[in-house]
This record gives structure tokens, sequence and C-alpha cells, in this order.
């Protein structure tokens, strides 16, 4: 008697309905071990955890402003990923938004009420055209996309670096940073007393606005459409190098107001700190969504609740704060896994 994987027809519907949630639970349940190992009780942690994050109503406004950027590199990600473009470039195009925005966001020559429209137009447009070149070195020379993408990730972070501690660097502070942005181009805080931010509301709406672009519109058919066939798509007439052009500005666009939400509501200049990673991140949280544009706001608000209540974890049980990376890359692991069920299932072959 031997096991092998099988082909599904199609994957039942509770299956694909449950699988992101099961996939939350094996990973609380497997990184428990070391929660044990670490000689803490399991409970006692994930209920530290847990309180860290929406433990009170400064807390849970903490983890939605930790989900924003979240949410816009999840999107980024789905986006591109829905047309297999495979973009591991929102890093990148974060910090081109981020540097855009804090460009437009210093000129004292700017009306005050162009500030916040300008800079979300330029954290767009950056996050977009350094996006663009993956995308055509992929349509027009055929240049692994994973690659460049990713490659490009580095030459942003260093790009920027040279700037803030060269001909950019902020001449009051002496540090390697920017200078700060006006404080007209601040966002606007929604809780007074609170870092509930601007860039946070933009972040639910962005959910909606791509969940629309890509389930009511002609270009949201064209991207799913490559994204499942790109050979058919073309023989039924897309142009499906124009069609992946447009992913790979789209999808940079989005990861580009990750960044100008941090520019704009957090930080209020570029620094070398700026993102903890978010553009990596976004990607766990695309798949955790399942490429679903309304799944990743809750997908988004897991792993900012994981990373804002890990310091309380780690301060009430004694768990080393890193868990919350381990918790991440685990979230991975079972989604990838519970992805191959969805299309394969076990079958039992005995032997004659």
């Amino acid at each position: 008697m031997r096991l092998r994987l099988e082909p599904r027809d199609v994957a039942p519907t509770w299956m694909n309905i449950s699988l992101p949630v099961m996939a939350v639970a094996a990973t609380l349940v497997l990184c428990s071990g070391l929660i044990v190992l670490a000689g803490a009780d399991v409970i006692g942690a994930y209920r530290a955890l847990a309180a860290g994050a929406f433990g009170s109503r400064f807390n849970t406004l903490e983890t939605l402003v930790k989900a924003a950027p979240l949410v816009f590199t999840g999107l980024a990600v789905t986006v591109a990923f829905r047309a297999k473009f495979w973009n591991i470039g929102a890093e990148g195009q974060l910090l081109a938004g981020a540097m855009a925005a804090a460009f437009v966001g210093a000129r004292e020559s700017l009306p005050v009420w162009s500030l916040v429209p300008l800079m979300l137009l330029a954290g767009l447009t950056a996050g977009g055209l350094w996006a663009s070149v993956p995308a055509v070195l992929k349509v027009r020379y055929r240049v692994d996309d994973v690659v460049s993408s990713l490659m490009l990730n580095f030459v942003m972070f260093y790009l920027m670096m040279a700037l803030v501690d060269g001909p950019w660097k902020d001449p009051l502070s002496g540090y390697p940073d920017s200078p700060d942005i006006r404080l007209d181009a601040e966002f606007p805080m929604l809780v007074a007393g609170t870092r509930f931010h601007l860039g946070v509301l933009l972040a639910a709406l962005g959910a909606i606005v791509v969940w629309l672009i890509m389930t009511r519109t002609v270009v949201g058919f064209a991207i799913r459409a490559v994204g499942e066939n790109a050979r058919a798509a073309a023989n039924s007439g897309i142009p499906v190098g124009r069609v992946v052009l447009i992913t790979g500005i789209l999808s940079g666009g989005l990861a580009g107001l990750a960044g100008v939400g941090e520019v704009g509501g957090l930080h209020f200049q570029v620094m070398a700190s700026l993102s903890p990673g978010y553009g990596y991140t976004g990607i766990v949280i695309a798949m955790l969504a399942r490429l679903n544009p309304l799944g990743v706001v809750p997908a988004a608000l897991f792993f900012a609740a994981i990373a804002t209540g890990a310091e309380t974890m780690s301060r009430k049980s004694g768990v080393p704060v890193f868990l919350a990376d381990v918790i991440q890359g685990t979230a991975l692991i079972c989604m990838l896994v519970g992805l191959l069920f969805i299309h394969y299932r076990i079958r039992v072959q005995r032997s004659e």
C-alpha cells in the first residue's frame, strides 16, 4: 500500500473558504511548540499577544495603523500575481513612493490644499514607474521578473541611502534622513491623541477599489485572463504584453501608496528604517488572502496584530519577540501546503 497525489477536478467549496483560517490555526499550533521551549504558557502567551494587539482602544488603533501599509503591499502583490507577473519588488516600489511623497511634501511653493493629493499622486506614479521596469524587461526581453523585481529592491534602497546620506541629507538633524515634510503636508489624524491617520482609511478604500477593478472592469478581466492562460488570452485578442505592463504599473502604484502613508502619516521624512520589510510581508499576506483583494484586509490585520502584540507577549511571558517573524513565515508555509491539497487529493493505492 502506498500514497499518491491525484489531481482534483474541483475543490470542495468548504475547503476553499476555510483554507486561510485552517492555515492560521495550524500556524498557531506549530508555533506553540516554540513557546513551550521558551518555558512559557502557550495560552497565556497568546492571550498576551491578543491583549497587546486589541486589548485597549489605543492598541487596536495602533494595530490598524500597522495594517495600513500591509494592506497596500498585499494588494500590490495580489494584482501582480493574478496576471502571473511575479512582482517581488513591492519593497523597492514602497521606497520609491515614499521618496516621491517626501520630495513633494517639502515643497514650500505648493499651495496647502494640493499637498496631500500631490503626495498621493507622486507616490502612486513613482511606485508604478519603478515596477514598470521589470514589467518591460519581462515583456520585451523575457527577463525573469522574479529576479529583476527582487534586485531592484536593493537598487532603490541603496539609491535612497546615497541620497539621504548625501545631497538630500537633513542639514538640521545631521542624521542620514531627508528633511521633514511641511506641517501642512502631514496626513490628518482621524482620532485625536493617536496615530490613526488618513492613510488607514485610504488603505481600506483601496481594497474595495482594487476588488471592483478586478471583478467589474475590462482591465480586471484582462488581468485575470492573462493569469489563467496567457496563450488563450492572446488568441482571443487580449494584448498580453500591454496587460502585463498595466498590471506592473498598478501593482507598483499600490506599493508606492504604502510608502506615502508611512511618510505622510507616521515618519514625515525618509529614513533607512522606513519599512521593516512591508513589501516582503505583502507576499505572505496576498497568499494568505488567496489573491482576493477583500481577503487582504483580514490577512493584513492578522500580521499587524502579530507585530503589534509581540512586544507585549515578550514582556509578559518571556517569549522572544522574534516569534512574530517565525509566525509570519510559518503562515506562508501552512498556506502553501493547504493550496497543495486544494489542487490534489491523497489516494491510497494498494499494491498487488
